[in-house]
């Protein structure tokens, strides 16, 4: 009996076939609630494309800040994730540490790497001193959403909307309307990263560093505009001191005129708002010229695999997720835009999309005015951005007046500088 279930089961095997050895990944991104059903479906997608490789999430991190130390905590472990998205601003520290692995060798081994969208500018926004380390997955630009319904019962018209912060706080005035609930603006600058206060300072023509960044640049003409700017939101633009959570809230249910934000939640704020009131977006305004800039959000995948096995799965995955097929899953899925060029070209992709999408396209003609987000050297690198936070903090929920902030913010920073 037992001679014939062994012959029994090996004759299962051998008509099975033998079993198809995996290849498993871990991977960690951060944002949930814009990423998470995106991050699944590109997974999902990409199993199904890549039978032999198996791909498991971590928990989530909450926003980029708390990805870079979840990596450095798990560094000391031995316990990293073998593929991890990452803000643009924090490559700069895995990369110091020697914890991300630079993916030039996989380039160089790509046949026809020129043909597979990824634009030699953008590549650029994940290279750290001439190395590549991250490949884009989402960009975004900071634009301004706003209610077209509530704008023109204040008397503004949709189709000109001001293109300077004193044409917003004059209409914001307008808009603000306490009895009925109604607030006028908006301006998030507490986006992870102090990415709004970078945007302020660069669309003002400013940087965060001097060139050798030995000293803070951000107390000169343009930071002292751009936190006097700030300052003004409150007492111009009667801008309330509230949470992140809650500006999401009262946009989507019609009772704020005006908001400040990345393009990241554009598509879900489209749903959202459908229904209920006209959305519309703007341009950031920008007011230093040619040296106007804005800072490039989003985040880049990178890789932290150590074994060569893993490390060939994980950059399949990385192609996956920042190729065609990811960034048209990320871009329907969210506000941000693709970088890779492939996928707006394409109708069956993003072409139509765009096409039918006009707020989407505000971000993307800001593209000539991107830049890099700055990423601040040396071992306090996260601690000057908590630093940042808390001062401008202060101006807008009054306790402190711009001048003084920027002063004591700038030898705050100064203090916590690589000597």
């Amino acid at each position: 009996m037992r001679k014939l279930i062994a012959m029994a089961a090996a004759a299962a095997a051998f008509i099975a076939g033998p079993a198809m050895a995996q290849t498993e990944i871990i991977v960690q991104y951060a944002i949930p609630d814009i990423f998470k059903d995106v991050q699944e479906e590109i997974a999902k997608q990409f199993m199904a494309a890549n039978p032999t490789i198996k791909v498991k999430f971590i928990q989530p991190a909450k926003e980029y800040e708390d990805a870079t130390q979840q990596v450095l905590r798990n560094a000391v472990t031995g316990q990293l994730p073998d593929v991890t998205f990452q803000g643009l601003n924090r490559q700069r520290i895995l990369a110091d540490r020697n914890i991300a692995v630079p993916l030039d060798s996989f380039i160089a081994a790509e046949k026809d790497w020129a043909s597979k969208g990824y634009d030699g500018a953008l590549l650029t926004l994940g290279q750290v001193k001439g190395k590549q380390y991250g490949m884009g997955f989402s960009l975004s630009t900071p634009i301004i959403y706003f209610d077209a319904d509530l704008v023109k019962k204040a008397g503004g018209d949709p189709d000109k909307f001001p293109t300077t912060w004193d044409g917003i706080f004059e209409l914001a005035r307008k808009i603000n309307n306490p009895a009925e609930k109604i607030t006028g603006l908006k301006y998030d600058w507490d986006i992870t990263g102090n990415w709004m206060w970078q945007a302020m300072v660069f669309s003002n023509g400013g940087t965060m560093l001097t060139p050798d960044e030995k000293k803070v640049a951000f107390d000169g003409p343009a930071g002292q505009k751009s936190i006097a700017l700030i300052g003004r939101m409150v007492t111009d633009g009667k801008m309330p001191d509230m949470s992140q959570a809650t500006t999401l809230q009262d946009f989507v249910a019609g009772r704020l005129g005006i908001w400040a934000h990345s393009t990241s939640r554009l598509g879900g704020v489209t749903k959202q708002t459908k229904g209920v009131f006209t959305l519309r977006t703007a341009r950031f305004p920008l007011g230093a010229g040619a040296d106007s800039r804005l800072p490039a959000g989003g985040n880049v995948a990178m890789m932290l695999a150590k074994d060569p096995a893993k490390q060939n799965a994980a950059w399949e995955y990385i192609k996956f997720a920042t190729g065609p097929v990811g960034a048209t899953i990320m871009v329907k899925g969210t506000g941000y835009f693709p970088a890779n060029a492939l996928p707006a070209k394409d109708p069956k992709m993003l072409g139509d999309f765009y096409a039918a999408n006009p707020n989407h396209q505000v971000a993307i003609s800001q593209l000539p005015s991107m830049t890099a987000w700055y990423a601040f050297p040396g071992e306090n690198g996260l601690k000057i951005t908590d630093v940042i936070n808390d001062h401008l903090q202060t101006v807008v929920n009054g306790k402190g007046k711009p001048d003084e902030v920027l002063k004591k913010m700038t030898s705050d920073t100064q203090a916590l500088l690589p000597k």
